[in-house]
């Protein structure tokens, strides 16, 4: 039986909210000392990294691109906004746009091999995208989507609300919950043909 993926908390939920209001305290001390911005860096990196990771699909241009973006964000702190959506959007908009830029000259390839075997034996492509931290297996259902909807995708799974990916974005929030849909919808009818085939050679 399929388990139902949990919702990243909301933005308005206590721990959220205790986490906002630590941000905004060390980023006060960080734009007078930017010895202050350790905690900051510290909290984000693990999902910053993944972030790049699932992008690039490599370690260590991921491991440099996550250095970009905390020299970026070190550097621009003292023109960070106080009523920016949130520091962690801030950072994950610095992200994005290293990121695609280290994209520029690369062509994502999906394996459908990969796909064809989750559509035949494994969970939807809700719960797989929301749960998998394993990395391939994402990755193979990521690259089939059109950019933008990969982008959201990956951002969700960094942990970001609709809120966050929206000002990471530069979109609005109905903008998003609606690629999000179609992403899903655009997973579901590409590997309902492949599991089928699966399926129908597994049993010969």
């Amino acid at each position: 039986m399929r388990t139902t993926p949990s919702s990243p908390p909301s933005q308005s939920s206590p721990r959220v909210t205790g986490v906002l209001d630590e941000d905004a305290r060390v980023i006060a001390l960080a734009k007078r000392d930017p010895r202050a911005f350790a905690p900051l860096y510290d909290r984000y990196f693990d999902p910053v990294y993944r972030y790049c990771y699932r992008r690039l699909g490599d370690r260590e241009a991921a491991a440099d691109a996550t250095a970009q973006v905390f020299a970026k964000a070190l550097a621009a702190l003292p023109r960070y906004r106080e009523d920016a959506p949130s520091f962690r959007s801030w950072l994950f908009t610095i992200a994005h746009n290293v990121i695609t830029d280290d994209l520029r000259a690369r062509r994502p390839v999906a394996p459908m091999d990969a796909a064809a075997h989750v559509a035949a034996t494994g969970p939807s492509p809700e719960e797989l995208v929301l749960t998998d931290e394993a990395g391939s297996t994402v990755r193979a259902l990521l690259a089939m989507l059109p950019p933008d909807q990969r982008q959201i995708l990956e951002l969700r799974l960094a942990g970001l609300t609709g809120p966050e990916i929206a000002a990471a974005l530069g979109r609005s929030l109905g903008a998003v919950k609606i690629a999000q849909v179609r992403a899903f919808a655009r997973l579901r009818a590409t590997l309902e043909p492949a599991g089928a085939a699966a399926r129908k050679e597994g049993e010969r």
